[in-house]
């Protein structure tokens, strides 16, 4: 039976997204959402973008934009006055940059096109939101002010963490935008911030970012089901390298 798999934050985790793809026996009938921040961390940026790119053309795929993944296509189209390329290099932005010295300028016009074209959010036929970071306007994405929140907002997510389950959701104290869609899938904000290394609802809010980014494993859920599968941490798959710790 076909599934929708939802893929949470690579960080350049080739090794990783192979371990996931196979632990959940991944075939083409199925449809694979990515939430975004494929690059910075881990040494293989490019091979992921060339990965997935590969990927859309077997199955049906919908890649959502990270913030990482911004940052990224600012620096390969030369709009550096975008970065703080102090602060994107500490985040996993340095391994990123080492990694594109050997790839063609072809392939990086490859990555362009990719990274130009990804989604800000997906919306399915059974209200199920998936999206990088959030949004903040209180009547949903089409209502949002600043796209850029998609994939650079917390408040979502914390306003979940922090939610005091005592508060019906029939209250005029509940959170109106966890209201809105009858699930929200999220990574962005690593659930490693509390301890955890599985997804974790809050609310309507499931948090798919594991954090592959740090020494966390690299997590694919069915959102039907909910059953998940999970890489090795990612600081013993790559070993010899610091990832974003």
């Amino acid at each position: 039976m076909p599934r929708k798999l939802v893929i949470g934050d690579i960080h350049g985790g080739l090794r990783a997204l192979h371990q996931i793809m196979e632990r959940a026996r991944v075939t083409p009938k199925d449809t694979l959402v990515f939430l975004g921040d494929y690059v910075d961390g881990w040494s293989e940026s490019p091979q992921v973008l060339d990965f997935l790119i590969e990927l859309n053309t077997k199955q049906k795929c919908i890649f959502i934009r990270g913030n990482h993944d911004e940052l990224l296509l600012h620096w390969l189209t030369g709009n550096t006055q975008h970065i703080d390329q102090t602060m994107w290099y500490h985040h996993g932005g340095e391994a990123t940059v080492l990694a594109y010295e050997n790839v063609s300028k072809a392939k990086k016009q490859e990555h362009i096109r990719f990274l130009k074209n990804l989604e800000n959010y997906y919306h399915d036929s059974k209200n199920r939101l998936f999206i990088h970071a959030g949004f903040t306007n209180l009547n949903g994405i089409h209502y949002e002010y600043f796209p850029k929140l998609f994939y650079w907002d917390r408040t979502l997510w914390e306003t979940a963490l922090s939610l005091d389950i005592s508060i019906s959701k029939d209250s005029p104290l509940y959170p109106r935008r966890l209201n809105l869609y009858d699930e929200i899938y999220i990574g962005h904000t690593p659930v490693t911030r509390i301890g955890l290394t599985v997804p974790l609802k809050k609310a309507c809010i499931w948090n798919v970012d594991t954090g592959a980014a740090f020494k966390g494993p690299l997590t694919i859920m069915d959102v039907d089901s909910k059953e998940y599968w999970q890489s090795e941490p990612l600081n013993v798959l790559y070993f010899n390298e610091k990832g974003r710790n």
